[in-house]
């Protein structure tokens, strides 16, 4: 097996708050493992893990009840962060906007990147955005 992440979790002070703000973003499902504090996410169809027959683009993961305080507002990165590919950044980060979540960085284009974006969600998780289509159309990969 190559060493690639194929997991990842988020932390979260309301559980429930968060997986109601993922679940309208972006579409994921979330189911409780047992009585535990702890929710497995199904990303979305080519994700590892699936039930195809081979390996997909992306990773599942799950959400667990933060065990401390939330990251203050401003404070530097403390962990890891994830970054998700959508097809509409611009409608995705409006939306998530709409939802609860904070900008941190502003949308821009990166040519041979894409156009990406970072947001804070509701409980202060620095989460990106990433689409390979830039703002004039054009595809950046």
């Amino acid at each position: 097996m190559a060493n690639l992440v194929v997991h990842f979790e988020i932390h979260a002070s309301e559980p429930q708050r968060l997986v109601d703000f993922y679940t309208e973003l972006l579409g994921w499902q979330f189911t409780q493992f047992g009585d535990y504090p702890y929710w497995m996410i199904q990303t979305g169809e080519g994700s590892i893990g699936n039930t195809e027959a081979s390996p997909g683009l992306g990773i599942n993961g799950g959400l667990t009840q933060r065990e401390g305080p939330a990251p203050a507002p401003g404070a530097p990165v403390n962990g890891c962060n994830i970054v998700v590919g959508v097809d509409d950044v611009d409608a995705t980060f409006a939306r998530a906007l709409d939802l609860g979540a904070t900008e941190a960085v502003p949308l821009e284009d990166t040519e041979g990147v894409g156009r990406t974006g970072a947001l804070t969600d509701p409980d202060g998780n620095l989460f990106g955005l990433i689409s390979p289509v830039m703002s004039d159309g054009t595809r950046a990969m």
